[in-house]
């Protein structure tokens, strides 16, 4: 685990680096990329701007309300398809044609239906969030031993006892690794949804760079909003993989994988 971080580090490192050189020596025009160390200077000043500071909470926020709707529809729905195979084709159509259907071509819709703010950011990020969640799910019930689910029906349990005991344990690492992927996908809804109907929205990273898109044009402090954005969303998962850990710890042991 060390050796990964330390190698992700210097990526990031030399990366940053790399484009530094490029707009010092020309090769980048500072008009088209600014010097790296402008951007993170930058950065670190927006921490201490009120307007931005109230931006990041608010993406954080529907964030939150987002997937927290996401994971309480998402998982019981996935084990509802996962455990009823004829529930599963008969929904098979409408879940086909719905998930192909991108949020951002619904901002205009829901706009309209629910009007801006915090319901449309969650809709949206419920809207777009929920696949990898289910899909995980379903996957996941999938990969459950048919032994081990006959075992347990042949000792008296319900169905729902075998679903609570052998299923939803069984796909645990699964549902995790639906979840990691809803919140970057609900960040980036999220960011974009507030990118495209500016601050009419609401406060938001994306409401924040469309201000500054639309106003003064510094290209500057846009990537350092983009910046803050890059150190949410890993935040974000990595606090979720922290909490993965914690709590599937049998399964990253079964793995061999350490802290």
């Amino acid at each position: 685990m060390a050796a990964s971080w330390a190698r992700g580090t210097a990526g990031v490192v030399v990366f940053l680096l790399l484009a530094e050189a490029a707009g010092r020596l020309g090769i980048v025009s500072r008009s088209a990329l600014p010097l790296t160390s402008a951007v993170l200077a930058r950065a670190v000043l927006l921490a201490g701007n009120g307007r931005f500071v109230a931006d990041f909470g608010a993406t954080v926020q529907a964030w939150a309300v987002g997937m927290a709707i996401t994971v309480a529809a998402g998982v019981p729905l996935g084990l509802l398809l996962g455990a009823l195979p004829g529930v599963r084709v008969a929904t098979r159509a409408i879940v086909e044609f719905l998930r192909p259907i991108p949020s951002v071509a619904l901002i205009l819709l829901v706009s309209l239906l629910l009007g801006p703010g915090l319901r449309m950011s969650a809709t949206l990020i419920v809207y777009g969030a929920i696949w990898p969640v289910l899909y995980n799910t379903i996957a996941g019930i999938d990969d459950v031993d048919p032994v081990a689910k006959e075992t347990h029906r042949a000792f008296g349990f319900s169905r729902l006892d075998t679903i609570r005991m052998v299923s939803l344990p069984s796909a645990a690492p699964f549902i995790a690794t639906g979840i990691r992927l809803a919140s970057a996908v609900a960040i980036i809804l999220d960011i974009a949804t507030g990118y495209v109907t500016g601050p009419i929205n609401g406060p938001g990273i994306g409401a924040y760079i469309a201000q500054q898109s639309s106003g003064t044009s510094d290209l500057t402090v846009i990537l350092a909003a983009t910046v803050w954005a890059g150190i949410l969303g890993l935040s974000l998962d990595l606090s979720l993989l922290g909490a993965q850990r914690r709590l599937l710890r049998w399964h990253h042991a079964r793995l061999g994988e350490t802290e």
